[in-house]
């Protein structure tokens, strides 16, 4: 169970609801507030791999990452985003009988040549087997613009159980 709570915080990339200009608070953004093209390219980019989480199907994720990208997961260094995808995201989506967020909130800011993007979320996951996990997750990314893609450099997820659980 351990491992399927786990890897509901690698589900952390994920389908923006806004982002925030450095130092401006995310409560203080407007909805709809229109974005430039590189706050839509990185939104679009963690979305794509939230989406990919919630099918419980990565096939084509590899584009979203660096080929040089680290995965650091509640803990752990997960190496690569191949060898992550490989020996645990994979296995355990094929395990999974559903994986849903919820209460998902993004904020991206960039410093000079990159975007760091922080995500919060709940998600619930049942396996196969009908075990239930619910958690809150936190997510960190790093981002930069390579050959004229937005591609996830770092990734650093953790999760635990809601209060009152």
């Amino acid at each position: 169970m351990k491992i399927i709570v786990t890897i509901a915080a690698a589900a952390l990339a994920a389908q923006p609801l806004a982002a925030h200009a450095p130092g401006e608070h995310p409560a203080a953004a407007p909805t709809g507030a229109a974005q430039n093209p590189d706050e839509a390219a990185v939104r679009s980019v963690l979305s794509q791999y939230k989406a990919a989480i919630e099918r419980l199907d990565a096939t084509g994720t590899e584009r979203l990452f660096a080929a040089d990208a680290t995965i650091f997961e509640t803990g752990g260094v997960e190496g690569s985003y191949a060898n992550y995808l490989a020996h645990h995201l994979g296995p355990e989506l094929g395990a999974f009988k559903s994986f849903g967020f919820s209460d998902y909130k993004v904020d991206v800011r960039f410093e000079g040549p990159v975007a760091l993007a922080t995500e919060t979320y709940n998600y619930r996951i049942e396996t196969k087997k009908g075990e239930i996990a619910e958690r809150r997750g936190v997510a960190t990314s790093v981002l930069k613009r390579i050959g004229g893609q937005w591609k996830i450099l770092t990734m650093h997820n953790s999760a635990r159980k809601p209060k009152g659980s």
